[in-house]
């Protein structure tokens, strides 16, 4: 039996399975990444991850790949194995017929249908289980999947550049090209690993973007435009290229117009509005949460940027800085009804790196009762 319990080697196998979790970014959703590594006497004999929602999970893998028997052994798993039955069968079911001598475990996993299940089914078998090593890291991994078992609706990253002077363009509405190319290379990044992009009408009007993630190796993201009246041409390259888009629009909108995107494969939603006679944000996340997108950019104009901010429903804030002045221009967010410092949005932040001539701000939102 691997009796070693150094903390330093938890730790270290444990940041060996959430590199193999990471390999299943974008592949995964609406299931969280989940790495595993097999130990004998510090040596790693097996190791997995989670390729693709509907395959096997990662402790599969792991024991597959396993060069020698896996009993005795110490499994290192970033999330608590499953216990229920779903497109697959319970993994702590299979772990416990392996009969290793002890499991380690990152963080606990949120869904009511595990939430600790996993964890006493292997203790109630005997087997040796630690909880919470480098936890920090194996939630933040998962932090798309946390929100979306939690509350229904995805996680929610806004993301736009801005000059110095907090400009998203000049006073004729011209923005390119704003950042560097190796911050647009993070863009497409960012929309390879989420379920959904979304923009307003007015991006598409304005650009005719194809929100795809060319620049990078990666499925492309559902494109969700905000439409409330399907004023858009259906020629827009979103509506014209058969990769999947959703439309979400009002009661107002022409029928005629929505037959019209249909025919076209454009799934249209009609959401209904918030007082201000605009798309109901939080009815759309509903919704969107419904058809198991765990995971939304907003790229979408200041209109829509700063409706997100408004409606509290940003959890990640990503501001690219580039280093330009333009003096007058369009604003990165528009006026929040804000009048006291005191009542602020508070974000914190998580990192700042720089890539190219640009600065990356990444920051979360703030949760009560941090400074």
């Amino acid at each position: 039996m691997d009796n070693g319990k150094d903390r330093s080697n938890d730790e270290r196998f444990m940041r060996r399975a959430l590199a193999l979790a990471r390999k299943g970014e974008g592949a995964v959703s609406p299931n969280p990444l989940v790495g595993a590594v097999i130990v004998r006497e510090g040596r790693i004999i097996g190791e997995g991850f989670h390729r693709c929602c509907g395959e096997n999970h990662a402790e599969i893998n792991a024991i597959r790949d396993a060069t020698e028997n896996v009993a005795g052994a110490t499994f290192y798993v970033t999330l608590e194995p499953c216990s229920h039955h779903g497109r697959t069968p319970p993994c702590v079911e299979a772990l416990i017929a392996c009969r290793p001598g002890r499991v380690v475990i990152g963080a606990v996993d949120p869904n009511p249908l595990v939430a600790g299940k996993g964890i006493v089914a292997l203790r109630q078998s005997g087997i040796e289980t630690e909880v919470g090593v480098l936890d920090a890291a194996c939630r933040e991994i998962n932090r798309f999947f946390f929100k979306f078992i939690q509350t229904g609706i995805p996680y929610v990253t806004l993301k736009f550049a801005q000059t110095l002077d907090g400009r998203i363009a000049t006073v004729t509405g011209h923005a390119r090209w704003l950042s560097s190319p190796p911050s647009l290379r993070l863009a497409h990044r960012l929309r390879a690993v989420h379920d959904a992009i979304l923009v307003g009408s007015g991006t598409i009007l304005a650009d005719d973007p194809a929100l795809t993630c060319r620049l990078v190796r990666g499925r492309d993201p559902i494109r969700i435009v905000l439409d409330s009246g399907l004023r858009l041409s259906s020629d827009a390259k979103v509506f014209s290229d058969g990769k999947r888009t959703i439309v979400a629009s009002t009661g107002r909108a022409s029928a005629d117009r929505r037959r019209l995107l249909e025919k076209k494969g454009v799934e249209v939603l009609k959401i209904g509005e918030d007082p201000e006679g605009r798309i109901d944000l939080r009815k759309l996340l509903l919704t969107l949460g419904k058809r198991d997108i765990s995971s939304l950019l907003v790229e979408g104009g200041a209109s829509v940027a700063t409706t997100f901010l408004k409606e509290n429903l940003v959890d990640r804030l990503l501001v690219i800085l580039t280093p330009k002045i333009v003096g007058n221009g369009v604003n990165a967010i528009d006026d929040l009804g804000i009048r006291r410092m005191d009542d602020a949005l508070g974000f914190s932040f998580q990192r700042i790196t720089r890539l190219g001539d640009d600065l990356v701000l990444d920051v979360r939102k703030r949760i009560d009762g941090e400074n």
